[in-house]
């Protein structure tokens, strides 16, 4: 079995404020975790490279301890303070973008942004330098709660802007919040999505689906001492274990709320 670490960052600041701070990450602690993969041989890969190399049908291979490093929303500090260390230290990586989030979204603006965005223009200066660009919806809602039609102009909207903005074709993607369901899933596939990501807090395998795929989150109380036990795959489920249990119950609660609501006829 081929085992990975996903990792799932957010925002790289040292001054969070307070809707982003439980998940933002030091650009220290960042450069600290980057170069113990850098110097305990990882090899990393964007999200696309990985699910190519496990497709066993196309010749490639994946690497000796491969590893992928995701950034969801599009914080405007990924490319004044991640971009920066990535490039020192040779990494590419996953940036998953909400589109109606983006700073110069004009009229395509939707939701409300937690943060500074990126802009277009650093989104597409990202790519160029080998950062894969994902889909992350449109204006970043709870997919598994809304209606159909109103899922696939999430999905859709999202992906023609990214594709038409950046310029180049966006074929992966992460669910807002880690939430998804059957339906959803299948709608993301309609959409022409051939990954996606959730959380679920586990290393991701070749057995797993891949419009499901397991990330690690790294966040401001991720110490380095558990950052390496999470990447070796050493304790993992020891972890995370209380964000295990809640994702576990809060999916059964989605779950429900969904059924009621189609009974009552709302979806």
């Amino acid at each position: 079995m081929i085992r990975v670490p996903i990792l799932m960052y957010h925002s790289v600041t040292d001054t969070p404020n307070d809707e982003t701070r439980p998940h933002a990450v030091r650009p220290g602690d960042l450069a600290e975790q980057l170069a113990y993969l850098s110097e305990s041989g990882f090899t990393p890969l964007t999200l696309g490279d990985l699910v190519a190399s496990l497709n066993k049908n196309n010749g490639r291979s994946v690497p000796d301890k491969p590893i992928v490093v995701t950034f969801d929303d599009g914080y405007a500090d990924f490319h004044s303070h991640a971009l920066p260390l990535l490039e020192r230290y040779n990494f590419p990586a996953t940036v998953f973008l909400t589109s109606g989030w983006v700073s110069d979204a004009g009229k395509d603006a939707a939701g409300r942004a937690l943060d500074d965005m990126l802009s277009w223009g650093q989104a597409r200066e990202a790519a160029q330098t080998g950062i894969e660009i994902g889909g992350h919806s449109h204006s970043h809602p709870q997919l598994d709660q809304l209606r159909m039609e109103d899922l696939r102009q999430e999905l859709r909207k999202n992906k023609g802007l990214l594709e038409e903005k950046i310029g180049a074709p966006v074929a992966t993607m992460a669910y807002p919040y880690g939430y998804s369901s059957a339906r959803v899933r299948r709608e993301v596939r309609k959409a022409g999505y051939f990954a996606a990501c959730a959380v679920s807090n586990t290393i991701a395998a070749d057995r797993h689906d891949m419009l499901a795929i397991p990330r690690l989150t790294v966040g401001k109380g991720t110490t380095i001492n558990m950052f390496k036990r999470a990447v070796e795959g050493n304790a993992v489920p020891l972890i995370y274990l209380r964000e295990r249990i809640l994702t576990k119950g809060y999916a059964v609660v989605r779950r429900t709320r969904y059924g009621l609501q189609r009974v009552r006829g709302n979806v």
